[in-house]
């Protein structure tokens, strides 16, 4: 059965109708609580003022951190509300609670054309439980925000891989809709999966290499190269017999790795030097060094610039790019080369043709901290882990269930 879309709903009529959008505003914030990346909260305007513009009473659902199901003013969506009243030119009231009386209050009190946000999802800890009939509790209530007449839009991309009550339970009880950042995820993603013009190839980065070992696996059967960076590039150096010294290690992962360096050979490109520093931290001793002269108790923190230039000529030969974890520490001055440097050659890449994908998380924080041209990518993923089991070939929960 084909997914409904935002246009298919707004073609059936939205005024005066009561929709509730699962969007993601799980924004960083600094110790200010001001919002240091709004990447995500751009992206998910079109769908509400597609919907606001239309005459819908938008009522959107979304979380931010992990508080753990407990109220914490820390993760208040309060920032993200301000957010939204700014970039849409509208008032957007934030609800004091997530199903309590504020949130009935103001979703009964809303005119064709307002947006509500409800507070924090996940400071209800029947949002993310394991126990179905909690979670179907928890949709119920959300779901009577809605009215009788009331319809779902699912639009928080960087959600889709969890089988939660505001993403998949809501669903099941109400029509549902793909918004356009969903679709638009889901379409850019296919063309890699389905038929990827090439050759073809991966950068994966970030800190553990157990977070991405299923990834590798299915992405270098699939790749023509899988270019390895980020603090999981030490465990890999580290079953090729070197010693990393005090740079992030997974001990047990390295058979593992071993074991994916013998079955996929010179797919995996590996780091050919490191930079390496005393201590993580800003303006640690740094020096550049070869794998095997990571002095004694340093540790690596970035990726050298010999294999910054092997890793641009693997990539200015590509034709599709995905990308998904920083290289080393961008967010260190110091140690963000690496990663500025594989991002420069996938623009590069797209420049001349090459079709690329920024996969969500800090890969597009990266992209923006550094001051990169986001329209130097094709597309920039709202959804890291999302895009990541959906390249892998998992089936997403928060996607079959709008096909149902």
């Amino acid at each position: 059965m084909a997914v409904k879309t935002l246009a298919d709903l707004i073609q059936e009529g939205v005024a005066g109708r009561h929709i509730l959008v699962r969007s993601d505003f799980n924004v960083p914030l600094n110790e200010n609580r001001e919002i240091t990346d709004s990447g995500r909260i751009t992206a998910s305007l079109p769908t509400i003022k597609a919907l606001s513009e239309a005459g819908a009473r938008v009522i959107l659902m979304a979380h931010l951190g992990r508080p753990k199901g407990e109220v914490n003013p820390k993760f208040s969506l309060a920032p993200v509300a301000e957010a939204l009243s700014e970039a849409l030119g509208q008032y957007v009231a934030l609800a004091g609670d997530v199903v309590g009386e504020d949130a009935h209050e103001r979703a009964n009190g809303l005119n064709d054309g307002d947006v509500l946000l409800l507070e924090n999802v996940r400071f209800d800890p029947r949002e993310t439980s394991k126990d179905a009939a909690e979670r179907a509790t928890f949709a119920d209530q959300l779901v009577s925000l809605a009215s009788e007449n009331g319809a779902f839009v699912s639009d928080g991309f960087g959600v889709v891989h969890r089988a939660q009550a505001s993403v998949y339970d809501v669903a099941q009880r109400l029509p549902h809709y793909a918004g356009g950042l969903v679709q638009k995820e889901i379409d850019v993603l296919k063309k890699m999966v389905e038929n990827p013009d090439r050759p073809y190839a991966v950068v994966l980065g970030g800190a553990k290499v157990s977070d991405k070992l299923g990834v590798i696996e299915a992405l270098a059967a699939k790749a023509d190269k899988v270019i390895i960076g980020g603090g999981m590039c030490y465990t890999f150096l580290a079953a090729q017999g070197i010693n990393v010294q005090k740079s992030l290690l997974q001990e047990e992962q390295i058979e593992k790795c071993r074991g994916l360096l013998e079955t996929f050979g010179d797919k995996l490109v590996l780091p050919v030097d490191l930079v390496a520093a005393t201590e993580f931290s800003a303006d640690a001793e740094n020096k550049v060094v070869a794998l095997d002269e990571i002095p004694t108790d340093w540790m690596s923190l970035d990726i050298g610039p010999e294999t910054v230039k092997l890793y641009s000529e693997v990539l200015h030969s590509a034709k599709t790019v995905f990308w998904n974890g920083p290289m080393g520490v961008f967010e260190f001055e110091a140690f963000s080369a690496g990663t500025r440097g594989v991002a420069e050659a996938i623009i590069a890449a797209t420049s001349a043709g090459a079709f690329s994908v920024v996969g969500g998380g800090d890969s597009a924080a990266a992209v923006r901290l550094l001051g990169l041209p986001e329209d130097g990518f094709s597309h920039i993923s709202t959804g890291g882990g999302a895009s990541l089991e959906f390249l892998e070939g998992k089936q997403l929960p928060g996607v079959a269930i709008l096909e149902a």
